[in-house]
């Protein structure tokens, strides 16, 4: 390869330094949404809202920032991943700021839909570019940079609660929320895109002979049956993540000391901790498992594991020990999906517009963010979690079981399906 004066080449290498450019910016934003649970009762104690109402406000949160990643993603593969990921920390720092300064719902949602925008910016960003540098290693790539969402708000947890307890949650929203801002834009000022010819095509699981735009994709049957699975799994997860301060509240373990491997915390902190931990190690795990056994195979199996998980948490979950146990098993189980069905993506409709078709494809947790206030108010109706836990679990089993009979079936007839002559000469190097 012949590398011009004027344009040069990174060396194929680059691709790990700008993966570890995109998990370090997924790691900043991580809080925005694994640690917006303990802000929920300081905020209702504070203000005397109705948690539901309180609650509305990840609903906005998660829904802008997954149902406008299309957009910001068209904007990534047209102009490149630098000016995304700025605008997207400065408006994930300004989130933080009025989230401080709110004294009404009104500019708690404010915060929250300017947050989602930014966070999404970010996350799809990042997630589309490490599938554009890895066409080879989709799931381990997808997953590693999932992994920063997931885990990274772990070593956050402990200050957070501290800060609230000692200066209030006004205090940790402008702090953190100032901080990771400006290292996301640092960051940002250092992503690029890949060039013609920089990564390799080598690909252990199958793939698309073609390039699906947009349009075509969401015309396609599959699309939407990937579509619904990501729902119903995001659902339950995006449930135990918004509820977890709550569930832990009505149970009355939150506070409850727990000792595990040496180790003793409260148990909501504890579960918090392990959560994030698991959430994020799961995601490169099981990405680097499907890259060698299968997308789907790793679908069913992890998906069950959530399902049984799920109903586990609401027959054990009364005792501390067993909720720091089962809550982390559930993270464990639920965060794969941020890199199974990314690849899944990018492997059926190919890398030329990876970022806009897995930000697509990522609304779908916008969608199921729909339910979760929802799960404040049947709780409030049945007098317990039970039913909401039940619901959870059986769209897990339901998703675990058409990974392997429908979507399986149907990804293999798209994949062995031959390139259309026009874009074979567009495909023969990744973009």
């Amino acid at each position: 390869m012949t590398q011009s004066s004027t344009t040069p080449v990174p060396p194929p290498a680059n691709r790990w330094l700008q993966l570890l450019f995109g998990i370090i910016c997924m790691c900043m934003i991580a809080n925005m949404q694994y640690g917006w649970t303990f802000f929920v009762n300081p905020i209702q104690e504070r203000h005397g809202w109705d948690r539901a109402a309180i609650q509305v406000a990840f609903t906005l949160f998660v829904v802008t920032e997954t149902w406008l990643v299309p957009i910001e993603g068209w904007f990534v593969d047209k102009y490149g991943p630098r000016v995304v990921t700025l605008a997207g920390g400065l408006m994930c720092g300004l989130a933080w700021v009025i989230n401080a300064y709110a004294d009404s719902l009104t500019l708690l949602y404010v915060g929250a839909v300017i947050g989602g925008t930014g966070a999404g910016a970010v996350y799809g960003t990042c997630v589309g570019n490490s599938l554009k540098w890895f066409p080879d290693r989709r799931g381990l790539a997808a997953g590693l940079t999932a992994m920063g969402f997931g885990a990274g708000s772990a070593l956050t947890v402990v200050p957070i609660q501290a800060v609230i307890h000692h200066y209030g949650y006004e205090s940790a929203f402008l702090w953190f929320g100032l901080g990771q801002g400006l290292i996301v834009m640092l960051i940002a000022l250092f992503l690029v895109a890949p060039k013609k010819g920089q990564v390799p095509e080598i690909a252990r699981v199958s793939q698309s002979r073609r390039d699906f735009s947009p349009g075509e994709m969401v015309r396609t049957p599959i699309f939407w049956v990937m579509y619904a699975m990501f729902v119903m799994m995001a659902a339950g997860g995006l449930m135990a993540t918004a509820q977890l301060g709550p569930i832990a509240k009505d149970f009355h373990i939150a506070d409850v000391p727990v000792s595990l491997f040496g180790i003793t915390l409260p148990a909501l902190t504890f579960a918090a901790t392990i959560d994030r931990v698991l959430n994020g190690v799961t995601r490169p795990l099981f990405g680097w498992i499907s890259d060698h056994i299968g997308r789907e195979n790793t679908m069913f199996l992890s998906f069950g594991i959530e399902g049984v998980g799920i109903y586990m948490l609401s027959q054990f979950g009364h005792d501390p020990i067993m909720f720091v146990i089962l809550t982390g098993l559930v993270f464990f189980a639920w965060g794969e999906i941020y890199s199974l069905f990314p690849a899944t993506c990018g492997d059926t409709f190919g890398s030329k517009y990876a970022a806009t078709n897995a930000g697509l494809l990522y609304t779908a947790k916008g969608t199921a963010a729909l339910i979760v206030p929802y799960t404040s108010i049947l709780t409030t109706m049945t007098g317990s979690w039970h039913a909401v836990f039940l619901a959870a679990a059986a769209l897990n089993i339901l998703a675990a079981l058409m990974a392997i009979f429908v979507l399986k079936p149907m990804r293999h007839a798209y994949t062995r399906a031959p390139a259309a002559p026009e874009t074979e000469p567009k495909t023969a190097t990744a973009h």
